[in-house]
């Protein structure tokens, strides 16, 4: 391997215009396919097999109508008014009359009129008029039920219709100090599939109530809010590592390079991704996610490569061209496996079967196979490009005048120190990371709602407001499909009322709403509202009840009750995931040990590598956990209230994380091992071995955290708690384990870390990561330096 990169990066520096060009026309066909094919993504998040989209999917099938999403808006009146004048009912009710008029939203006329003619069929009219009696009497078809009414289930009714000339406004409720006037209405197909101009004219329809002197105020709930998206804070992260390039590498020009490459992967892959949208669903925080990535793995990888390309010319005097060759055939070969290490990690998600979470995976990994590809090809050319000057005068005069007392600062006495303080060290890190990793333990997943948005954004406001005038619950109605168990069977209307007013007396329902029926009479739909939060535990236990074929309003009524809507979606994701993480953790392992058993050819090394790796992981979690969910220094991260950790999230950072953390790995232990190789043994190969790499890994992992750091303060909850996640994971795997508990350790075991069985040290093959084969080659042939 060694040999093959030094050839392709000697190549690159000699004819590097050919390159340079080869990655300009791809970069330019990224950018036609773009223009030809346009951008297209969406915010679903869709697990197949659950219970929610089963029920979906049945829906779609049978009431295309019913299965579609839900949304809702809130007016407000000014302190001390309320809402029900004359002039103030006018504008609402001709802001809603605007938005029933528009295509992909379901009316309630012409649902009760289908309603109608369902309950017409099961009573077997014919006449039109006979079908209206027949859905006046079916609460099911009218939309009516006395026991949906929590006063007619002895309870008080904090709210009530908002009236316009004595007649309701469908759709509207007004609270019971007339402050608050709430419109929820659904769509015909989930929200994912709508095209982006219809929740933009149902936010244009209702503000436009606020008129001059009308002093109402409409807030559209979270389900209506558009694209997540990263802001600016992500271009400090770059900045930081601008300045942590230039102090590494010693000048401008060589800080540059990492840059160059680093943008132009995320250009290539991150615009081939949206290229490609069309033919695959990509969820709106993939291409953020690969930008993420690609910025930090595509300046790290260059910055290894650069920086061994220095040492070369000012440690062994050799020029430019033979040194970037070297460069490339020695630490080249670490940033391959190091690259191979994440888009494996990354692959790996594959296994657990989430369509969404595998487009993540594929998308980040495409990302990270693109910054390696340029890292061996496109960086020597550069390279070639600015030839002698990638090392300054002053540089090399300096260099010149410290001698060999170049590696004795501060790395070679903070390495000398953990090799000497090695047991006390071990115990300290277990310690203290085991003691971050506690909040695990009491860790909630789910996706973010308006209840953990910041105080000032409107999806927090409109949750706020709902909860005050009706209750936490309107926030995350359930849709539920009761069936009759019998296959032939049909629902009576008896049997319906009885199982509408079974569902109202259960203690956590607010408000139970009959919504219809379909045609052949054996599927009802009903809206249930709870009393507590999408995210409550209280929600999920009530979710659980409702789905018990076991229970008394399922076997009771002889019916199969389903259960789905936005809040049941995030409670089966959120329990799929969580299954599957165990599962994931294990896959994990099992490619740490057989990767690094390859890469360093050692029993002990990987075994080490995976315990690190697992402690600086469940530490990230708990510190997360206590940040995200339980509100820790909520200010200092910028947000306000916290709430349950994106679903998603643990897999997708420990996929990540597990890479990168390998990146640290292969690099520092690989310079420990190539001391090893070349005659140092016992702790003189962890002590030299740590001088020649900490500086670099030390500013990569800088690097990363700041990259990663500026994603913290995003606008959009979900993509803050992955850049918090990911930032402090780095912060710990680099600086705790990387770069104390490693040395520590390889200190335990001196060259015995290195033993590996004679049979199996025959049967694997030698990747010659370190390039000790290239190296000898070159000292065979003479050893080109010109």
């Amino acid at each position: 391997m060694s040999t093959f990169l030094y050839r392709l990066g000697k190549s690159a520096y000699s004819k590097p215009w050919y390159f340079l060009a080869a990655w300009i026309v791809i970069l330019g066909v990224v950018g036609a396919l773009l223009g030809a094919n346009g951008i297209n993504s969406s915010s679903e998040m869709k697990i197949e097999g659950t219970e929610s989209q089963k029920v979906l999917d049945k829906l779609a099938a049978e009431l295309p109508a019913a299965a579609g999403g839900q949304a809702s808006v809130a007016f407000t009146a000014p302190d001390g008014e309320r809402l029900d004048t004359p002039e103030r009912v006018a504008l609402i009710q001709k802001a809603i009359n605007d938005v029933y008029s528009m295509d992909y939203i379901i009316n309630p006329a012409e649902l009760a009129a289908e309603a109608a003619a369902a309950a017409a069929a099961q009573a077997g009219a014919a006449d039109p008029a006979e079908a209206g009696q027949a859905a006046a009497a079916n609460p099911a078809a009218a939309g009516q039920a006395a026991a949906a009414d929590p006063a007619a289930a002895g309870q008080a009714a904090p709210y009530g219709p908002l009236m316009a000339n004595g007649v309701p406004v469908p759709g509207v409720m007004l609270s019971a100090d007339g402050s608050i006037a709430l419109f929820q209405f659904q769509f015909t197909v989930q929200q994912t599939s709508l095209p982006s101009s219809v929740p933009d004219n149902v936010i244009k329809a209702v503000t436009a109530v606020e008129q001059a002197g009308s002093g109402i105020t409409a807030i559209p709930s979270d389900s209506l809010k558009s694209t997540p998206s990263i802001g600016s804070t992500e271009a400090v992260g770059v900045v930081v590592a601008a300045v942590v390039l230039f102090i590494t590498l010693g000048s401008v020009v060589a800080a540059g390079l990492p840059l160059i490459t680093a943008l132009l992967g995320v250009a290539i892959s991150v615009g081939g991704a949206f290229a490609l949208s069309n033919l695959i669903q990509m969820n709106d925080i993939t291409p953020i996610l690969a930008v993420m990535i690609g910025l930090a793995v595509g300046i790290d990888y260059s910055l290894f490569i650069v920086n061994r390309q220095r040492r070369l010319i000012l440690d062994e005097k050799l020029s430019a061209r033979e040194a970037a060759s070297r460069a490339v055939g020695t630490a080249g070969s670490a940033v391959f496996f190091a690259g191979l290490t994440v888009i494996i990690a990354l692959c790996g998600m594959l296994v657990i079967g989430i369509g969404f979470l595998s487009t993540m995976a594929l998308v980040a990994a495409v990302s990270v196979l693109v910054n390696v590809l340029l890292a061996l090809t496109l960086l020597p050319a550069l390279l070639g490009l600015v030839g002698e000057r990638i090392c300054t005068a002053k540089a090399r005069t300096k260099k010149a005048a410290s001698g060999n007392n170049a590696h004795h600062g501060f790395s070679h006495r903070w390495a000398n120190a953990t090799v000497k303080y090695r047991w006390v060290i071990i115990i300290l890190v277990v310690l203290v990371l085991g003691t971050a990793a506690i909040p695990v333990t009491k860790m909630e997943l789910g996706i973010p709602s308006g209840a953990s948005a910041n105080l000032d954004t409107p999806a927090r406001q409109s949750y706020d407001i709902i909860s005050k005038g009706f209750g936490e619950g309107f926030n995350g109605p359930l849709l539920l499909v009761a069936e009759p168990k019998n296959p032939s069977g049909k629902i009576s209307l008896e049997t319906l009322g009885k199982l509408v007013q079974g569902l109202q007396m259960h203690d956590n329902v607010t408000l139970v709403s009959p919504m219809g029926v379909n045609a052949t009479g054996d599927i009802a739909i009903i809206s249930l509202i709870p009393k507590t939060g999408p995210t409550d535990t209280e929600t999920r236990e009530l979710v659980q009840e409702l789905r018990d074929p076991a229970s008394s309003l399922a076997s009771g009524n002889e019916l199969t009750l389903g259960v789905t809507g936005f809040t049941a979606i995030n409670i089966d994701m959120s329990s799929k995931l969580s299954d599957a993480f165990p599962v994931y953790i294990g896959i994990i392992v099992i490619l740490s040990l057989i990767i690094l058993l390859l890469v360093f050819r050692s029993v002990i090394v990987p075994i080490k590598a995976t315990v690190g790796f697992i402690l600086s992981v469940l530490a990230t979690f708990g510190l997360t956990t206590a940040v995200y969910q339980w509100g820790w220094l909520h200010s200092l991260f910028g947000f306000d209230t916290g709430g349950p950790l994106l679903s998603f999230m643990p897999i997708l950072v420990t996929g990540i994380l597990y890479g990168l953390a390998m990146d640290y790995q292969v690099f520092l232990v690989s310079s420990m091992r190539e001391a090893y190789v070349h005659g140092r043994h016992g702790k003189e190969s962890v002590v030299h071995g740590y001088d020649l790499a900490s500086r670099v890994v030390l500013a990569a992992g800088i690097i990363m955290v700041s990259v990663f750091a500026g994603f913290i303060f995003a606008p959009d909850a979900m993509i803050k708690q992955i850049g918090f996640a990911l930032a402090f994971g780095i912060l710990i795997d680099a600086f705790i384990i990387r770069m104390t508990l490693v040395p520590a350790v390889m200190a335990v075991f001196g060259d015995k870390a290195w033993w590996l069985p004679k049979w199996l040290d025959r049967l694997l093959p030698n990747l010659d990561v370190e390039g000790d084969k290239l190296i000898a080659k070159l000292h065979a042939e003479g050893g080109d330096t010109k």
